[in-house]
C-alpha cells in the first residue's frame, strides 16, 4: 500500500501567540487508497485544504477541512463507483502532556505532517461500503455476471443438493 505524501506545515512559522489562531488554504496530495484489494484515487489528487491552527497555552488545536470526490470499482458488483465527500478531521497536540490520547501522532517537534493527517481522515470518513448505486445487487454467486440490470429469471440457476442432506430425498411422508 503507498504511503501517504508528505506535506509539512512548520508550527513555529505560524508565529501564533497563546489565544491566536491562523487559517492557510493550501493543496495537500493524496496517494491512491487500498481498501479491500481495491484501489480508489481521488480526483483531484491535490485537492485544496483549508488548516485552522489555533495555539492555547499548553499546545496547538487543528482543524482540516477540504472536499474529495473518489473513484474506484463498486465493493459487490466492481463496476465503477464513485463519492464525493467534505472530509473534517481535528486534533489535539499537548506539548507537555504525558497522556498519549493528548498528543497528535501528527506532529513531530514544531511540524505537522498535514500530508498523512489528511489521509488517516479520508480513511476514517468513507462510508464502509463503496457502491455505484444504493441498491446494487452485486454479482450472481452462481455464474458471477452483474445483477443490477440483468434479467432475474436468468440467474435462477439450479442448485445442487447438498451431500449431507441427500438422503432425505428418499424419505416417503404420508
Amino acid at each position: 500500500m503507498p504511503s501517504a505524501p508528505q506535506t509539512v506545515v512548520d508550527l513555529s512559522g505560524l508565529n501564533l501567540h497563546t489565544g491566536e489562531g491562523k487559517r492557510i488554504e493550501l493543496p495537500i496530495e493524496l496517494a491512491p487508497f487500498e481498501l479491500g484489494g481495491q484501489t480508489y484515487v481521488a480526483d483531484p489528487a491535490k485537492p485544496q485544504a483549508r488548516l485552522e491552527a489555533s495555539r492555547h497555552s499548553s499546545g496547538f488545536a487543528f482543524k482540516l477541512t477540504f472536499p474529495i470526490h473518489i473513484e474506484g470499482p463498486c465493493m459487490r458488483c466492481l463496476e465503477p463507483a464513485a463519492l464525493d465527500l467534505d472530509v473534517e478531521a481535528r486534533e489535539v497536540d499537548q506539548i507537555s502532556a504525558e497522556d498519549s490520547e493528548l498528543r497528535s501522532p501528527y506532529v513531530d517537534e514544531d511540524e505537522l505532517d498535514i500530508g498523512r493527517w489528511a489521509h488517516d481522515a479520508v480513511m476514517l470518513a468513507l462510508p464502509t461500503q463503496i457502491l455505484c448505486r444504493p441498491d446494487c445487487l452485486g454479482l450472481c454467486p452462481d455464474c458471477g455476471e452483474p445483477l443490477n440490470d440483468a434479467d432475474p429469471t436468468a440467474h435462477e440457476h439450479e442448485k445442487p443438493i447438498d451431500p449431507r442432506w441427500s438422503a432425505l430425498k428418499d424419505l416417503k411422508l404420508e
